[in-house]
This record gives structure tokens, sequence and C-alpha cells, in this order.
């Protein structure tokens, strides 16, 4: 059985969309990793850490959520391969990263990337009290106008 203290290596930098599937993932690792998911507004499960992702896809969703000004907590799947496998069971999603919004899954690179590129991601951000950067410049350049 690994504690959450296993588990976490945090790089907090604030704060998911598709309800997580539970299927073979055992009590006390689900139980572990919702207190993870549910523990800031935005949680992503990455290769490496936001200054030094270890994979092309997890730095794309680093930056990603820099652009948009987002803080959140991060987890090194690459340091536990029982998280490494547990998250992917938890979500019912094969690859890494995986980002959660307000606890709840939203996606890997590829769906993010197309969330930034249509909007949805400011959308998503808002449901959880989260202004995106990109807005708020929008909304200055606006207002010079």
């Amino acid at each position: 059985m690994h504690s959450l203290t296993r588990f976490q290596r945090i790089s907090s930098i604030s704060h998911g969309l598709l309800r997580p599937a539970f299927f073979s993932v055992d009590y006390s690792q689900k139980e572990n990793i919702d207190n993870l998911v549910k523990n800031n507004k935005v949680v992503v499960f990455m290769k490496g850490i936001p200054d030094e992702p270890r994979c092309g896809f997890s730095n794309a969703v680093v930056q990603i959520l820099r652009m948009h000004g987002v803080s959140y907590d991060s987890h090194d799947v690459l340091v536990s391969d029982s998280l490494r496998q547990g998250i992917k069971k938890y979500s019912n999603w094969p690859t890494i990263p995986q980002v959660f919004i307000g606890g709840e899954f939203v996606g890997g690179c590829d769906i993010m990337l197309q969330m930034h590129q249509n909007g949805d991601l400011i959308e998503e951000l808002k449901k959880v009290g989260i202004k995106s950067a990109l807005l708020e410049k929008a909304e200055k350049d606006n207002d010079k106008k």
C-alpha cells in the first residue's frame, strides 16, 4: 500500500471534465488519486516537472497552461510506476500527460491543444473560478481601442 506522500512530487505553480472510470484501480490507490485530483482546481500528471518536462507532450501542456497563466499541481509519473499505471486506470486514458480541472478528467495533450485553440479551455477554467491570462489580455487590448 502506498501512502499519499509517496505519490506527491508536487511542483506547485493553481488549480478536471469527463468523469474518471475506476475499473481495476484498487480502493486505496483510487482514494490516493482522488485526493491528488481534488486537491487543486487544476492538476496535471506528467512526465517530469513543469520546469523540466521529460516529454514533448508534457511540455506542450505546460506551455498551454503557462499561456493562460494557470497555477496548478503537477505530479511526475516517472517517480512512481504505481502512480503512472494507477492514473491511467483511474481515468481510463492510456497516455500521459493527463489534466484534471475541478476534479474532472479533461484529457491529454491533444485535447488540451484543441481546447486552447477553440476557446473551450477559457470556458472550462471559468467554471472553476480561474480567469485566463489570455482573456485578460484581450480585454485590456479592447479597452485601449
